[in-house]
């Protein structure tokens, strides 16, 4: 694990990275673990944008944008109303971290899952039916840009158990 300093207790906490990561599985379960809300950012994509994924269509930053305003908007108000939460955002170019902190309008912890390209992979070759194809998982991998020693951010390795990169975030996050 590495570490750039995250907000102390900080309010708003994103898990992020390429698709197939484990994003969704080990925010949920860090939610749980917190007692707090958890979000998908998933959930909050225009249809435009699942359509275009699902083609096998990378998105560009025009399409992220407002996506990412619509999670940073989620993320504020889940937490004014319930005191913290988790979302799962893949949040991969530092741009990215940066509108999500910025529209959120106080600090984000980003919590990295990175791992072996062939352990993620496998991962995406078993989970049928999502929108997002594995053909993209090397534009996903060219895309993600790791901490600037500013941001507020750890990384984790998808190789660990789930419960340990659970705990280890928690910890890190406390």
């Amino acid at each position: 694990m590495t570490s750039s300093t995250p907000a102390a207790s900080p309010r708003l906490i994103v898990v992020m990275g390429v698709s197939g990561a484990g994003k969704s599985t080990i925010g949920e379960a860090l939610a749980e673990r917190m007692g707090v809300p958890f979000i998908d950012a998933d959930n909050l994509h225009p249809r435009a944008n699942v359509e275009k994924m699902r083609g096998g269509t990378p998105l560009v930053d025009a399409d992220r944008w407002p996506w990412l305003e619509i999670v940073a908007d989620a993320m504020r108000n889940t937490a004014d109303t319930n005191g913290r939460v988790v979302c799962a955002c893949s949040a991969l170019k530092r741009a990215y971290r940066d509108c999500l902190t910025t529209r959120a309008g106080e600090p984000v912890a980003y919590v990295l899952l990175h791992g072996d390209k062939s352990v993620i992979a496998a991962r995406q070759a078993n989970r049928p039916g999502h929108f997002m194809p594995a053909a993209l998982l090397d534009s996903q991998f060219a895309t993600l840009e790791p901490f600037a020693p500013d941001e507020h951010g750890i990384v984790l390795d998808v190789a660990l158990p789930i419960e340990e990169i659970v705990a280890g975030a928690e910890k890190a996050l406390s």
